[in-house]
């Protein structure tokens, strides 16, 4: 399949903006090496920017790290000292495209991902889910996506030996977005 506007229902260029109410960014990352911690962030804002060529399309998105809720008030605030994500320092996780290309049926979103002052290569795998009107006439955009880190390239290195051998923490953390866009300006 080539992804062009004509192959897209409803395409529209213009500036998207999230909308929160009804978007989330969630992660995993292995625990005791036999299960799975999960959390989100509540506080996120995306751009997007629809071009003719839907391949020559921008997103750009920042996350509060501070904002993380992993249902365990304890765990969070551990998470925001320098163990972790150091939010004093560096509030922000940040992505910034750079390309976006076709692979099959898979769409990719190459990126930058900036965590803790770092900054590496990341690629989104995205299923578009479709643009459709709402019951209040905005234009919405829906998409999900997926990527994995690891979370040591960022200098997130906390862990933990357990006794029975391994470790507290996985180092690949799965981040899974799951949104909806609001067209701003065509």
């Amino acid at each position: 399949m080539t992804l062009t506007a004509s192959a897209i229902p409803g395409y529209q260029t213009g500036t998207w903006k999230i909308d929160p109410t009804h978007s989330e960014v969630t992660f995993s990352v292995r625990h005791l090496a036999i299960s799975k911690v999960k959390g989100s962030f509540e506080r996120f804002d995306a751009t997007l920017v629809t071009a003719e060529n839907p391949l020559d399309s921008t997103l750009e998105a920042s996350i509060d790290v501070a904002s993380i809720n992993t249902n365990q008030a304890q765990r969070d605030q551990h998470l925001a000292t320098g163990d972790f994500f150091l939010t004093e320092e560096h509030p922000q996780m940040v992505f910034k495209s750079t390309g976006i290309r076709e692979d099959g049926d898979d769409m990719l979103i190459d990126g930058t991902l900036t965590l803790r002052g770092v900054t590496k290569d990341v690629t989104l795998k995205t299923e578009f889910g479709g643009v459709t009107t709402d019951g209040y006439g905005q234009v919405k955009l829906g998409a999900e996506a997926t990527t994995k880190i690891d979370r040591t390239e960022f200098g997130v290195n906390w862990n933990a030996a357990l006794e029975a051998g391994g470790f507290t923490l996985g180092n690949d953390v799965t981040i899974n977005l799951d949104v909806q866009f609001v067209l701003q300006a065509a």
